[in-house]
């Protein structure tokens, strides 16, 4: 079944590009935001990858976020880190062991709590850091520049929005 859609409406879908899929309507995926983050997250993550080449970040999600949080945050502890990115202990520690491996990074006991330790970003991080800037900032300027100027401000300020919520539900 096709749902008909006005075509003057921005938000109908276009025969045109639907035809690419091979389909002539994408079911109740058409009308989930999830389906549409998920599909324009995996193709910003393969351009970014590929973009990434061979460095240390390449492949996976979490690296670069870390990376560069450590680097503008010396001393920054893993539970901030899973908090700003919306992870698991577990998953971070894994990055954590993989930031650590490739010399990126060094940890450091706390010294009132020694369970607990920070994070400092190395030489090696640091200089990888200022290039993954570089490299993240072009992707994103590149990428979104297929939408207008105000549309991007639009989405960042939604995106950013509901960051600022999920972050929120989460707080004790």
């Amino acid at each position: 079944m096709t749902v008909e859609r006005n075509p003057k409406d921005p938000s109908s879908k276009s025969s045109e590009s639907l035809a690419v899929l091979g389909v002539d309507d994408l079911d109740c995926l058409e009308d989930l935001l999830s389906f549409y983050v998920r599909s324009v997250n995996y193709a910003l993550s393969a351009d970014l990858d590929a973009r990434l080449e061979n460095l240390e970040v390449a492949r996976g999600t979490g690296k670069i976020t870390a990376l560069l949080l450590i680097d503008s945050h010396p001393g920054i502890r893993p539970s901030a880190i899973a908090k700003a990115t919306l992870r698991d202990r577990p998953s971070v520690s894994r990055i954590i062991t993989h930031l650590l491996q490739h010399g990126l990074i060094a940890k450091q006991e706390t010294p009132s709590e020694r369970r607990a330790f920070a994070l400092y970003i190395t030489d090696a991080g640091h200089d990888l850091a200022q290039k993954v800037r570089k490299i993240v900032k072009t992707q994103s300027d590149d990428f979104f520049s297929r939408i207008p100027k105000e549309d991007q401000e639009e989405l960042l300020r939604i995106t950013r929005n509901l960051f600022t919520k999920l972050l929120e539900d989460r707080a004790p």
